[in-house]
């Protein structure tokens, strides 16, 4: 019946935004997590991979939804 199929669509529809949104949510959290992981590291280790302190304060105080790979 066209009404069932309708409503099939628009299930499948809701189904896709809330996964959408469950991968955005979970990526922001990753992102705050690594932020704050690379807080943690010593001038040494930031040293090692290439970042200074003053590095580190740029990426920190980005918000949590700002992704450079726009994930």
């Amino acid at each position: 019946m066209k009404g069932q199929h309708e409503f099939h669509g628009a299930e499948k529809h809701s189904i896709h935004l809330i996964s959408d949104l469950l991968h955005k949510v979970g990526r922001w959290y990753e992102l705050h997590r690594e932020r704050e992981l690379l807080a943690s590291l010593s001038d040494e280790a930031l040293k090692d991979i290439g970042m200074s302190r003053a590095d580190v304060e740029n990426e920190s105080i980005k918000p949590f939804w700002s992704d450079p790979m726009h994930k």
